[in-house]
């Protein structure tokens, strides 16, 4: 079994010189999933800056916006990112990286939880309209109202269907 994630000192992160690395199996706590998320990760400590980068995948039940039908949803994410650590001390030297820059500021005397940052990436990845598939029924009609439009219908629009 592999062991669960768990936050670590970026000041012990920062004594290991070819970064950490961790397998990740297991639920993350926030995400409901179906199944373990499933992949790895990678955390290097250059100073100024903690360089993150890792896959994932699990399956999610998701609700059709819809239709309204449960449906299950494959989630998986890859990412790289760079996040600022505070300076410590004047000793500190700062390392520049030209392609990107970071987005986060961590203190320098905290602990990366890799877990957390596993649950944000697979939740950056969640879609925005939640559609079951090409082939969704679309919301059930109410009983008594037939697919021309006419019966009875919702009883709350008799009063606008009254002014026809």
């Amino acid at each position: 079994m592999t062991p669960r994630l768990q936050p670590l000192p970026l000041q012990e992160l920062r004594l290991i010189s070819e970064g950490r690395s961790w397998p990740v199996d297991q639920p993350i706590a926030g995400l409901a999933s179906l199944t373990p998320v499933r992949g790895q990760m990678r955390a290097i400590h250059h100073g100024t800056v903690l360089e993150v980068e890792g896959t994932a995948e699990t399956v999610i039940t998701l609700c059709c916006d819809r239709c309204l039908q449960t449906y299950n949803h494959a989630l998986t994410a890859k990412a790289r990112e760079l996040l600022e650590i505070g300076l410590a001390g004047p000793e500190e030297e700062e390392v520049v990286f030209a392609a990107e820059d970071p987005v986060e500021c961590l203190d320098p005397g905290s602990s990366f939880d890799p877990e957390r940052w596993l649950f944000e990436q697979l939740s950056l990845q969640l879609p925005l309209v939640n559609r079951c598939g090409a082939d969704c029924p679309g919301p059930p009609r109410p009983p008594g109202d037939a697919a021309s439009g006419e019966g009875s219908g919702d009883p709350r629009w008799a009063a606008l269907r009254s002014l026809r």
